[in-house]
């Protein structure tokens, strides 16, 4: 399985979450088979607001799960079409968001529980 992280800086497992999935500058994809990263600029950093490209964005990588602090409604039902599942990512490092996941205790994002906006619940 294929896990993304929106993140600002990559430090491979110790990198925290971004806040918001369209405006992060690095996507660190997480590989649970070789437990090894992969840094993707993002492709679609300069974006209108609400025209988020997520293909576009990852640079055509193939992942299975997104873990981010806010994401828009469009990106998710984008997302979601695709199969990707999203959660949405504690405070920590990417390192602790695995433990949640692998426990089951991390939340699932749905369109219903994506920003509105960017403002008011969307991020950290």
């Amino acid at each position: 399985m294929k896990i993304c992280f929106p993140v600002e800086l990559d430090k491979g497992l110790e990198s925290v979450p971004y806040a918001h999935f369209g405006s992060a500058p690095v996507f660190l994809i997480f590989d649970t088979e070789t437990e090894s990263t992969n840094a993707v600029a993002n492709q679609n950093l300069d974006h209108s607001h609400g025209m988020c490209s997520p293909l576009k964005a990852l640079g055509g990588e193939k992942i299975d799960v997104i873990f981010v602090g806010g994401i828009g409604a469009g990106a998710v039902s984008k997302l979601n079409n695709m199969g990707i599942r999203i959660y949405e990512a504690t405070r920590g490092t990417i390192r602790d968001n695995i433990k949640l996941f692998n426990d089951k205790a991390i939340k699932e994002i749905s369109i219903e529980h994506a920003c509105k906006g960017h403002t008011g619940g969307c991020g950290h």
